[in-house]
C-alpha cells in the first residue's frame, strides 16, 4: 500500500505537537508487532484520538489505519485527507461494508485501529463496547490489541470548550495481545472491556497529579473528578441523540421531505 500524505503528515503533526508542549508517557509499545495484521482497540475520549492513538505504533515504525465515522470523509478538507492515509471509512447504517474493507487491511498484514465504543464516552470511563473488534479479529486471524488514550480529552472532547493550551500530558499504554477464536464473541468483547478498563486506571495512576487535581472535569467521578458518571453520561448520550433527530425533523419539514431516521 502506498502512502504518499501519511508520513508527511504524522512528521507535521509531530512538530505541533512539539509547538504545543505535549508530553507523552507511554507503555507497552513493544505489543504492536513490526509485521503483520494487528488490530488495536482503543477507548475513545477525544475527536482527536485517532490523531493521537497512531503514536502507539509509531515505535514499531506502523501506519495504523483508523475506522471512522462516515461524516469524517464526506468533510471537504478531512475526507480527502483521510482516504489518501488510507483510514476506513464507516457507515453506522451498513457497518459490513466497513468490515470487509478492514478484513482485507488485516489479512493485506496491515495495522488496524477501531474505537469498539464507537461514541465518544462522556464519563471518560469506558463505555459498553460493541462486539465488532472481536468478530474482526477472529475472522482476520490477527491479534486484538486493547490501547488506552488519557489527557485527550483535555484538548477536544464533547461538552467543553477546546483547549490547545501548551504543557499537557498525553498517555499512551499499550496492553498484551488478545487472539479472539470467533467461538465465544460475548465474552471476549467482555475480557477487552476488562483489559482496556484496567488500562485507562494505569493511565490515570501513572499520570501527573498536578495536571489533574481532585474535582478536574476530565476526571471520571470514580476518581474524585467532576465528570458525569456512567449514568449520567448515558441520559446525556440520549439527549443529544434526540436533539439530533429532532434537528433532523425540522430540516426535513423545511424541506417538505419525510424525515430518515
Amino acid at each position: 500500500m502506498r502512502d504518499i500524505s501519511y508520513p508527511p503528515i504524522i512528521g507535521t503533526a509531530k512538530v505541533l505537537f512539539r509547538a504545543l508542549g505535549l508530553r507523552f508517557q507511554t507503555s507497552g509499545t513493544e505489543h504492536v508487532p513490526a509485521t503483520g495484521g494487528a488490530l488495536l482497540a482503543f477507548n475513545h475520549v477525544s475527536y482527536i484520538d485517532f490523531v493521537l492513538g497512531g503514536f502507539a505504533a509509531q515505535p514499531s515504525g506502523r501506519l495504523v489505519r483508523f475506522m471512522a465515522k462516515r461524516e469524517v470523509f464526506d468533510h471537504p478538507i478531512g475526507g480527502p485527507v483521510m482516504r489518501s492515509m488510507h483510514h476506513i471509512s464507516v457507515d453506522r447504517g451498513d457497518g459490513a461494508a466497513s468490515m470487509d474493507e478492514a478484513l482485507r487491511y488485516l489479512e493485506a498484514g496491515e495495522v488496524v485501529g477501531i474505537f469498539p465504543e464507537a461514541t465518544i464516552s462522556r464519563s471518560f470511563e469506558v463505555k459498553e463496547l460493541k462486539s465488532g473488534a472481536a468478530r474482526i479479529a477472529a475472522q482476520a486471524g490477527v491479534p486484538l490489541i486493547p490501547v488506552a488514550l488519557w489527557g485527550t480529552q483535555r484538548l477536544m472532547t464533547k461538552d467543553h470548550p477546546r483547549d490547545f493550551s501548551r504543557g499537557k500530558t498525553i498517555g499512551i499504554r499499550v496492553g498484551e495481545p488478545m487472539h479472539p477464536s470467533g467461538e465465544d464473541t460475548v465474552a471476549d468483547t467482555a475480557e477487552l472491556h476488562r483489559r482496556l478498563s484496567a488500562l485507562v486506571e494505569e493511565a490515570i495512576d501513572a499520570y501527573p497529579q498536578e495536571e489533574q487535581p481532585a474535582g478536574s472535569w476530565w476526571l471520571p467521578a470514580s476518581r474524585g473528578g467532576s465528570a458525569p458518571t456512567p449514568e449520567r453520561a448515558i441520559e446525556l448520550d440520549a439527549e443529544e441523540k434526540a436533539a439530533r433527530a429532532a434537528r433532523r425533523q425540522e430540516r426535513a419539514d423545511q424541506d417538505g421531505d419525510p424525515a430518515v431516521g
